[in-house]
């Protein structure tokens, strides 16, 4: 049994969503495009998990949040994927790949055969079974990644009202999920190991800020640490947490945070495999040319830093779609992947952006005390990320721009004192003029740029008309 699509997406995450989107705006017909995907649902905003969907009030449900409502276009409902004849081929686990023969065999056993496939798999949370810990399998310990996930984190969490709540990471996920635990009315202590909340991203003092800001909603920090075991009682709840500096934490739920996994074990062997990911060039092609890759899975060359890399977010899962189905589509037409890294996050009442890359020496700028602050990073002259908390729409499309532009920056004093508005100026500078035309002999060749040059030259013209009408009449006399 099996079939032959034109076009698959394996994967039923953002970037599938995405990816549909555009390959129906580039005109493919009924029946080309098909999307494989474990989750029985059609892809949506993953987000929205970590936001809406854990609020007590007026929380987020499908399909409010199929994609691709994320970046405010049309939302994609089945019954969008049905009008516009894209095959879904949900609930289904794909067993192998063979990107030789360019087929895919699934659980169920059919095989699916493809011209182009874009593998949008994604990654999956981190066990803690991985780390040596056993018990994920208790009632109340909490993983997401999701929709399945998040449906039973909010199941137990109404169960947990006014009880005790211990988040293990405090990455995104754990301080995300804090918020919407203290909005639930439930007491929350975060562990991790790290000296501080967010430790990939955030300095010090900008992790200060948040933790501060957490704990006066009564949010509890143990840093330093990490989980060595649970107890769990006979119903097989977890009770209590215990950690390696020896603390024991009272327990009526746990949710872990503590990463992802690039799920490219499909893959391993057939395609390079590189950051941890597929690596693909800046078409988001692998190395067999049939075959993308998109999302938190690929490992892609980012021209901002000139090197691969492979970036966990939403952001970069939407745009690396649409960039390879338009290099797909239209590849004579399509430049190489020019992505400005970004992340970004909502809790409580605050709001982040940051652009660009968290390396070396960071200038920190505005009001810590207040509500609006941000940062600077200067790495061999050039400023090449940028962070900003509270900003406007109009300050932080600023902070991207001047990011994407690298300017230099010479004085880092200056640059604090100027603060949010260094950012600001370089955003309005008009773009720097072309340079001349150079000729194969090195002269500079300005084009005519004033409408007397033309005006000029035709009265040249006329003047060597009129000449040569004089001289051929005065010939012919003598």
């Amino acid at each position: 049994m099996g079939r032959a699509i034109t076009y698959v997406i394996l994967g039923g995450g953002v970037a599938a969503g995405y990816a549909a989107l555009e390959f129906t705006k580039r005109g493919i017909s009924h029946g080309e495009l098909c999307i494989i995907s474990e989750e029985p649902v059609v892809p949506y905003e993953r987000p929205a998990l970590s936001k809406g969907f854990l609020l007590p009030e007026a929380p987020s449900r499908l399909p409010s949040f199929h994609t691709c409502v994320g970046a405010n276009e049309e939302r994609l409902t089945p019954k969008w994927y049905k009008e516009h004849g894209i095959e879904l081929v949900l609930g289904t686990r794909v067993k192998s790949a063979d990107v030789r023969r360019k087929t895919l065999l699934t659980a169920t056993g059919e095989t699916i055969s493809y011209k182009i496939l874009i593998i949008a798999t994604g990654a999956r949370a981190l066990q803690l079974e991985e780390f040596g810990v056993t018990g994920s399998d208790a009632e109340n310990v909490c993983y997401l990644r999701d929709l399945a996930d998040a449906t039973r984190l909010v199941d137990v969490m109404k169960s947990c009202t006014g009880g005790n709540a211990v988040v293990i990471g405090g990455g995104y996920i754990g301080m995300e999920c804090a918020a919407s635990l203290v909005i639930n009315k439930i007491n929350v202590t975060m562990v991790f190991p790290e000296a501080h909340c967010m430790a990939r991203l955030f300095t010090p003092k900008i992790a200060s800020y948040y933790e501060d800001y957490y704990k006066s909603k009564g949010v509890k920090f143990i840093k330093g640490t990490a989980l060595s075991s649970f107890d769990i009682d006979d119903s097989g709840k977890v009770t209590a947490v215990t950690l390696r500096d020896g603390n024991r934490l009272p327990a009526d739920m746990v949710v872990v945070g503590i990463g992802i996994r690039p799920n490219t074990g499909l893959f391993e062997g057939q395609l390079t495999l590189e950051k941890g990911g597929i690596k693909v060039n800046g078409w988001m092609q692998s190395s067999n040319s049939s075959v993308y890759a998109v999302g938190d899975v690929a490992a892609f060359p980012v021209k901002l830093f000139g090197e691969t890399r492979r970036l966990e977010h939403v952001d970069s899962a939407r745009k690396s779609a649409r960039h390879a189905v338009t290099a797909i589509m239209e590849p004579a037409k399509t430049s190489e992947f020019d992505y400005l890294p970004f992340f970004y996050s909502r809790v409580f009442t605050l709001s982040w952006q940051f652009y660009g890359d968290s390396v070396g020496e960071v200038v920190h700028y505005g009001d810590f005390s207040g509500s609006t602050f941000g940062a600077y990073w200067v790495s061999k002259g050039q400023l090449v990320g940028s962070f900003l908390e509270g900003g406007t729409k109009e300050e932080y499309e600023a902070i991207a721009k001047a990011t994407k532009l690298k300017p230099d920056v010479e004085d880092l004093a200056e640059l604090e004192r100027q603060g949010l508005g260094f950012a600001l100026a370089v955003s309005r500078k008009p773009p720097p003029s072309q340079p001349p035309e150079v000729s194969s002999s090195g002269l500079n060749l300005q084009k005519p740029m004033y409408a007397w040059h033309a005006t000029a030259g035709v009265i040249v013209a006329a003047s060597v008309a009129v000449f040569a009408y004089w001289y051929g009449r005065r010939r012919r006399r003598w």
